[in-house]
């Protein structure tokens, strides 16, 4: 058990001994009723204390990606930002703000970084938001140096298509092509949300993106957290809703935990959440994230709910999952799918894992006969080829 003490230690220690870099959320918009009867549940995680860690270090840390060798797609691959809309800072750290990068952000754009020639860490005091009609192509490149730091206090980054806050810009806020959101060479850390916004936007303690296109190149998720509870929030690393289209949004050469003391964690989906999105992970790594809820979902009587899917979860009706080159180990859920959770609440959607590594995924509820560490309901047996699945 997670103990207020054992948080603050933790951080502590990660303060002391690391140093360098390599390299407000959505409402339920659906449920699922397949969840079997689990185990007896195990004992509540407390709510998550946050950790305070300004200009937190960033070396010795996990590299960004998997050396899995699968094919990225061109539209998968990382953006030109030759042109910059903006550059952040003048060549030092102390030119690269908070203020700064909340400003650009909603400038749109490509935005890019002149912070010198040593990794820096941009501590947020305020949540940086798109503005819906800066695109369309929004590309935030950190150049392998930059690391953003939501300090356990607040969500790093926020894209709403239906927030009227943001820019109504079309009367389809909830299937539109814009903004596409690009995010590459970049580390998130210690990103925190909960509860629900104005615009029922809940999870996604780093980055939280709803319409329009989201896109993860080359980047690293270290402790983002959101809610502790509940069946339907997820979303430590990123949240993800209402993608144009339904067309899949890419992960590629990306970590999220990595070590012992620097996964994420959430109610659900600890890593990636969605309802109804398409995932295609690529070469990535996916270590130590956790689903603490207790109760599943629908919540058993007498419990929050939550607690499944301690990496990936997939919730909704029409959506596909695609793990490529990927390794997935030692993540844990409460409940169902301590790797994946995927529940196709009309048997549409289909999972597919290729020359992909799972193992040491715990489920400590439930999780599907044969596929260890995944929970699986959907269109036929999941497509699974080259790759080892071992409890």
């Amino acid at each position: 058990m997670r103990t207020a003490w054992h948080g603050m230690a933790l951080s502590l220690i990660l303060t002391a001994v690391l140093s360098a870099c390599g390299g407000g959320s959505s409402g339920s918009d659906g449920t699922s009723s397949n969840t079997p009867t689990p185990n007896p549940a195990p004992n509540p995680t407390p709510n998550p204390s946050p950790n305070p860690t300004p200009n937190p270090p960033t070396a010795g840390l996990p590299a960004a990606g998997y050396p899995g060798g699968a094919a990225v797609p061109s539209e998968a691959q990382a953006e030109d930002v030759s042109s910059p809309r903006t550059i952040i800072g003048t060549g030092t750290a102390a030119s690269c703000t908070s203020a700064a990068f909340v400003a650009a952000v909603a400038k749109g754009g490509v935005i890019t970084f002149n912070c010198g020639s040593e990794p820096v860490t941009i501590t947020l005091l305020e949540t940086a938001k798109i503005v819906n009609n800066t695109g369309p192509k929004i590309v935030i490149d950190g150049g392998g140096k930059v690391t953003l730091s939501g300090a356990g206090q607040r969500r790093i980054l926020y894209m709403n298509t239906c927030d009227p806050a943001q820019g109504w810009t079309t009367s389809h806020c909830q299937n539109q092509d814009h903004p596409q959101l690009t995010l590459q060479n970049l580390t998130f850390v210690d990103g925190a949300t909960s509860g629900t916004n104005a615009a029922g936007a809940n999870g996604g303690g780093a980055v939280f993106a709803r319409g329009g296109r989201l896109k993860i190149v080359n980047s690293r998720f270290f402790r983002n957290q959101c809610d502790a509870t509940g069946p339907d929030v997820g979303g430590g690393a990123v949240r993800a809703l209402s993608q144009y289209e339904n067309l899949p949004l890419y992960v590629v050469n990306s970590t999220f935990g990595g070590r012992s003391d620097l996964g994420n964690f959430c109610s659900n989906g600890a890593a990636l959440s969605s309802i109804g999105v398409s995932f295609t992970v690529i070469n990535s790594l996916f270590t130590h994230n956790r689903a603490i809820g207790v109760g599943a979902n629908p919540a058993r009587s007498g419990t929050p709910g939550g607690g499944s899917g301690g990496a990936i979860y997939n919730d909704g009706n029409t959506f596909h999952l695609r793990i490529q080159g990927s390794r997935m180990t030692n993540n844990t859920a409460n409940e169902g799918g301590g790797a994946i959770f995927f529940v196709s609440n009309d048997r549409s959607g289909t999972l597919g894992i290729t020359n992909s590594s799972l193992s040491a995924n715990t489920s400590s509820g439930f999780e599907t006969e044969g596929l260890p560490g995944i929970f699986y309901l959907g269109n036929g047996a999941p497509q699974i080829s080259g790759s080892t699945l071992q409890p």
